[in-house]
């Protein structure tokens, strides 16, 4: 008979949702951006005509995917922990160690977000676009970051008194 997990479940409810549905866009924002590349290349090299704004589009795109996994990441637990000087001391030890630098975390993630939200709102006033053929407005994609960095700092949070209580 094998050993149960010790790890407890990741949280449900609405912040597990958001962090899942922004993972799940993300992955889509990255097949466009993929699909957008593969696209492009093959009609480079068969039409010699790319696609117009693909240098435009496939940054932002792959930005949107790479924020839209960071919360998820973080529910999941999925992020890189280095205990090489830990693994000596008590559990109790290391679990306040691990709801420390999960709080920090949530600070950096939040202040992150509250900072990107003010970006995008000064690059919606004043009109910047992305320099190129199509020159797209990227506010938004700011926003979609300040999101994404929102919604980890929330669910590093949800973790951290787990960490304090020795269930994380």
């Amino acid at each position: 008979m094998s050993e149960p997990d010790a790890r407890p479940a990741p949280p449900s409810g609405p912040i597990a949702t958001l962090a899942r549905v922004l993972a799940f866009a993300g992955g889509i924002s990255l097949l466009v951006g993929a699909g957008i590349t593969t696209t492009s290349v093959l009609l480079r090299w068969t039409t010699s005509q790319p696609i117009r704004g693909d240098f435009e589009m496939v940054p932002i795109a792959t930005g949107i995917g790479v924020f839209g996994f960071l919360a998820y990441g973080a529910l999941m637990r999925a992020n890189i922990l280095v205990d090489t000087f830990t693994t000596w001391l008590p559990k109790r030890v290391t679990d306040v160690m691990d709801g420390f630098w999960t709080l920090v975390w949530a600070a950096i993630t939040l202040w992150l977000a509250e900072r990107m939200v003010i970006g995008s709102l000064d690059t919606l006033s004043s009109g910047t676009r992305t320099i190129g053929l199509l020159a797209l407005p990227y506010w938004w994609a700011i926003g979609i970051g300040a999101l994404c960095f929102a919604a980890t700092g929330l669910v590093a949070l949800w973790w951290v008194p787990r960490h304090l209580r020795g269930q994380g």
